[in-house]
């Protein structure tokens, strides 16, 4: 009777501690995080996932809010929007922020594919110039906050183009065959469908973003009578080109033209690189913060977009890709000579001429895509 009472005691002590170790575990799991990531203790995961343009922050920086926040920053890195929504659709996930641009956030809030930001948690969107907010794409700025921008415009060899006596203020110097045969096989643009279309309808006298298909036919007429003339299409390799004075005219964005420049100087080259915003206007491109809906520390993504927005962390994007800063605080911290410079911080005139270019549906992209097909294969 001793022995299974004993057996009956010791059946019951293991029973108990069964229970205790389970409720020790399921308190654990509801304190890990591991579901929402909205606890900001987490140690095991303490991981902040930005999927960024290439040298597109200060590493100084990313250093500084890691030790602010006591967490790491990892960074997988894309060279258009196209691959970032392309790695998103195969099924890339893990990500707490992406910095799109402006006609791929209209695709990323489509989609569902975003997460609604908590402005309490970003006092320092006050910082922002009211000019760049309520946008097309996002106009109660719901999901995005403006990170950076650039414009697409006409970087040139000062002392080339000066010396032929060639206009460096319109797009006239990219689609004309009267100043292109002076500079015939020293010219790129850009391999982006709707970045050179946009070009040809606003020196054609329409606006960037027209979707009127015979406007569309008199660009594509305009692009393939100067395509003889161009050396290549060329999205990158135009910065060294220009550098080193092999191209004396490129078709580009402002802060790889601001690149270039620095590159020229550095090497003691006997000219210079100077861009311009032709007067027929040009796109504007934004690259905002936002949240993807598979991140899983939405509160390290809040904490870094306010720590972005304090104006010596903003600057130091400006000072060193030399993009233009919709951020007011980062102005006083922003080097005086990039400040000066209208192609990265425009007038008032020049902004009204600048647009940002917006998503198109799927049979405009058919169109485009069969346009571009014939403008290639000329």
């Amino acid at each position: 009777c001793r022995r299974a009472a004993r057996r009956i005691t010791v059946k019951a002590g293991i029973i108990r501690s069964y229970f205790v170790c389970l409720l020790i575990s399921i308190l654990a799991g509801c304190t890990s995080g591991s579901g929402s990531g909205d606890n900001p203790s987490n140690q095991q995961d303490n991981v902040l996932r930005l999927f960024n343009w290439n040298n597109y922050i200060s590493q100084k920086t990313v250093e500084r809010f890691e030790q602010m926040c006591q967490c790491r920053v990892t960074q997988d890195y894309y060279s258009d929007n196209e691959e970032l929504l392309a790695k998103l659709a195969a099924g890339a996930t893990g990500y707490d922020l992406l910095v799109p641009t402006g006609d791929a956030m209209d695709t990323l809030i489509r989609q569902g594919a975003l997460r609604e930001l908590d402005k309490s948690k970003i006092p320092n969107l006050k910082n922002i110039d009211p000019g760049y907010l309520k946008t097309k794409f996002d106009p109660d700025n719901r999901y995005s906050v403006p990170y950076a921008n650039t414009i697409t415009l006409l970087g040139f060899n000062r002392e080339k183009i000066t010396g032929l006596g060639l206009p460096t203020d319109s797009w006239a110097i990219i689609f004309e065959p009267e100043y292109l045969k002076k500079i015939k096989g020293r010219v790129t643009v850009l391999a982006r469908q709707r970045e050179l279309l946009a070009a040809a309808l606003k020196y054609l006298g329409y606006s960037a973003h027209d979707t009127d298909e015979a406007h569309w036919q008199q660009a594509k007429t305009l692009i393939i009578r100067a395509k003889p003339y161009w050396a290549a299409f060329n999205n990158t390799s135009y910065i060294r080109e220009l550098a080193v004075g092999n191209l004396w005219v490129a078709h580009g964005y402002s802060n790889d033209m601001f690149q270039a420049a620095q590159d020229a100087k550095k090497t003691g080259r006997q000219f210079s690189i100077d861009f311009v915003i032709p007067k027929e206007g040009a796109v504007l491109s934004l690259d905002s913060m936002v949240l993807h809906r598979s991140g899983h520390r939405p509160d390290l993504a809040h904490r870094f977009i306010n720590f972005m927005l304090e104006g010596e962390n903003s600057a130091e994007l400006t000072n060193l890709t030399g993009s233009g800063n919709p951020n007011l605080d980062a102005r006083p911290h922003i080097h005086p000579e990039i400040i000066a410079n209208p192609a990265i911080f425009p007038d008032a005139a020049q902004f009204s001429r600048l647009e940002m270019l917006e998503d198109i549906n799927h049979t405009q992209r058919r169109l485009l895509s069969r346009i571009w097909t014939e403008i290639k294969l000329r």
